[in-house]
């Protein structure tokens, strides 16, 4: 078969700044295993991580079978491409974050829909890829895979997806699967924590090292590090420590993070970690700060990430608001405080946003009646939320979510953080700060605001006093998707937000 498997890394052909430089580099691990899979069973394989650097018609040829793998907000991205290829000929199947947070919506576009899926699921499908038309098909395993194809198996198409990151190119990799936290609010705190063969690792490493005069490893796992001795052993069995061959990136927990593990990650070559705060109020074993809450858990984080900035050059610590149990300025005061008091960190705030099934407590938000139909596109977690916030108005939040960030990419702030970093990396805070990461958003969420201010229609439709969709959202949907908007399917703009909720009263 001549089989398609499209990364959409991205869901629009207008990427920003940064967009350009680095989305090559967020290519998926499955994806790419899925097509040595199919590969390997005598397939002819057309891989495409699309990075938006030109319209996505331009990069699909006409195929018997194509995997799509999408994250929500590129949902409607590739229902209009599913129904593109569908008009060829094609058998279309989506896996990824979307497949697994809405089937009861995916269904629709697709002949099959994969939840977590293993070899075993894509040879079943290579064997008889019948289309189930109008209602796709839903499939799952019981558990993750126990194994991946490894870099030396995924070469060519990591080597394909790098052509589009043109200054930094990082190669993904995992060590692990699932989550040992129970974060209700979490995608990945109920799939059970794995790790992945060492051997495999260390060989991967090695090889890497014939490729690149420096490679740059960033590490896909939820959580790195769980197993820290053991992973750390594999990389300098086949790193030499002290020499800095490998750069590695690594999204790790706080709890992880003591002086003694970081000096060992410091003297193995790693050089940005991105763990997690999300609350001031809540997550206390992610970030080992038991039952400190509130200003005293302010005090013992900065003086941890400072710790860690003083071995680990880059460090961005991440945000959610607003939990249920914000209320009023406080945790955004707290934000502000933790900024001055460790302002070498690059804060990312993400909005609270309910994916369908993928986590425990958004059943809590349907029961609540709280969840408000955005259009899956936005559910950027940036700018669009589809969370109603249970102590705060639309436009109170949004005033202190951008009083927040004003704060934190203020001069005053550029120049701390700047001061604060390494030589080369305070650069990258710089660019990043001005870019659609940091001053760039906060234009966006004003005009944001500015909508709840002025247009009835956009508010009523955040109040739930009305399910007509705002034109606001519609214009951004068709400006992102150009000349797919003609493919996107009736009807595809809207679902059913409580779709999970229904689903699980059906089967109790």
């Amino acid at each position: 078969m001549h089989i398609g498997i499209i990364d959409l890394v991205t869901n629009s052909a207008k990427p920003s700044i940064w967009g350009r430089l680095m989305h090559g580099n967020f290519a998926g691990v499955m994806p790419q295993a899925v097509a040595v899979w199919c590969e390997n069973q005598g397939h002819e394989i057309h891989y495409v991580c699309y990075a938006s650097e030109k319209d996505l018609p331009d990069c699909i040829k006409d195929f018997d079978l194509a995997f799509i793998s999408a994250f929500t907000q590129s949902a409607q991205l590739a229902y209009a491409l599913s129904s593109l290829l569908r008009s060829r000929g094609a058998v279309t199947a989506v896996g990824g974050p979307h497949a697994s947070s809405y089937p009861e919506d995916a269904i629709k576009y697709f002949d099959y829909v994969f939840g977590i899926t293993n070899k075993d699921l894509v040879l079943d499908i290579l064997r008889d890829y019948s289309p189930h038309r109008p209602t796709g098909l839903y499939i799952a395993a019981a558990k993750q895979p126990s194994s991946l194809p490894g870099v030396q198996q995924r070469w060519k198409y990591i080597k394909k997806a790098l052509e589009k990151a043109p200054l930094i190119k990082v190669v993904p990799m995992l060590s692990s699967l699932g989550c040992p936290y129970s974060c209700e609010f979490c995608s990945d705190s109920s799939i059970p924590y794995q790790s992945l063969d060492l051997d495999v690792i260390k060989e991967d490493l090695k090889f890497l090292l014939t490729k690149f005069k420096r490679p740059v490893v960033g590490w896909s796992d939820p959580n790195f590090g769980i197993r820290f001795n053991d992973i750390m052993n594999a990389i300098e069995e086949a790193v030499p420590s002290n020499t800095n061959k490998i750069s590695f990136y690594a999204e790790s927990s706080l709890a992880m993070l003591s002086e003694t593990n970081v000096k060992r990650l410091k003297k193995n070559g790693f050089k940005v970690l991105l763990p997690g705060i999300e609350s001031w109020y809540e997550m206390g074993d992610k970030s080992k700060t038991g039952s400190k809450t509130g200003m005293d858990k302010v005090l013992q984080l900065s003086d941890q990430v400072n710790m860690i900035l003083s071995h680990v050059p880059y460090m961005q610590v991440n945000f959610i608001f607003p939990f249920d149990v914000d209320r009023g300025p406080e945790p955004f005061e707290l934000s502000k405080r933790f900024a001055d008091l460790a302002p070498g960190v690059f804060p990312h705030y993400s909005l609270l946003t309910a994916f369908g099934r993928a986590a425990p407590y958004n059943l809590q938000y349907q029961k609540e009646n709280r969840i408000i139909p955005v259009p899956l596109h936005t559910l950027d977690a940036q700018m669009a939320m589809n969370v109603k916030p249970k102590n705060y108005s639309w436009p109170d939040f949004f005033n202190h979510l951008i009083d927040l960030t004003e704060y934190t990419f203020s001069r005053r702030a550029f120049r701390n953080r700047f001061k604060a970093n390494e030589s080369g990396w305070r650069w990258l805070n710089w660019f990043r700060g001005i870019t659609s990461q940091g001053i760039g958003r906060t234009k966006r969420i004003h005009r944001f605001l500015h909508r709840f201010n002025t247009d009835q229609t956009f508010r009523a439709f955040h109040e739930g006093e009305t399910t007509e969709l705002p034109d606001f959202y519609i214009n951004w949907v068709r400006n992102d998707l150009g000349v797919l908007w003609d493919w996107l399917p009736e009807g595809a703009l809207s679902y059913d937000p409580n779709a999970y909720l229904k689903t699980r009263d059906k089967v109790n």
